[in-house]
């Protein structure tokens, strides 16, 4: 029996990047964006505070864009100032590369192992899925789901108690599945 965990966002992740205002690195998106045209061209960037001053800066997600070459739908989603586009566009590479930015993630995803029915069983396969591209420790990902230490999840590692296809150290952040034998 192949139990299901997932890995979800709770909020938009913190972004990494330095503040002009006060030399802060952190800044917080909350999903709004400004659009500006020029005559056929196109700007639009999300806008982001300063989690120390408050300072607004723009990440550029439209740049001098023919109006015709943009998406009816996506422009509605910017002047609506959708979140989940938001969410998106702070994970495409693209974005985060032009802007110069990281994201950081902590405290802001949870995960859902469907409860504690799985933890009776001598062997546990369980597939892990990603609702958003969070880069996490799968060590951290099985000690939590199994209320375990880190230096415990390690420990089965190395007695081949716990395997699966990928490596276990380091973070991922694509879909994997493993195995515990107890």
């Amino acid at each position: 029996m192949l139990d299901h965990w997932v890995v979800m966002p709770t909020c938009l992740p913190t972004v990494l990047r330095r503040c002009h205002g006060c030399a802060s690195e952190r800044f917080r998106a909350n999903g709004k964006f400004r659009v500006n045209a020029n005559h056929k061209l196109l700007d639009a960037w999300l806008l982001v505070l300063c989690t120390a001053c408050g300072d607004t800066a723009k990440l550029t997600v439209l740049d001098r864009m023919n109006v015709r070459s943009v998406r009816p739908e996506l422009l509605d989603r910017m002047h609506d100032n959708d979140p989940g586009l938001a969410a998106e566009l702070l994970q495409d590479p693209v974005v985060r590369r032009r802007n110069h930015i990281a994201l950081d993630w902590d405290n802001a995803w949870r995960l859902d192992t469907g409860g504690p029915d799985h933890l009776d069983r001598e062997v546990i396969d369980v597939s892990v899925r990603f609702a958003a591209r969070i880069p996490v420790r799968p060590v951290r990902l099985i000690a939590e789901g199994f209320g375990l230490s880190r230096a415990e999840v390690e420990r089965l590692i190395t007695e081949g108690k716990l395997v699966s296809a990928i490596r276990l150290s380091g973070k991922f952040a694509d879909d994997f599945t493993f195995t515990l034998k107890r």
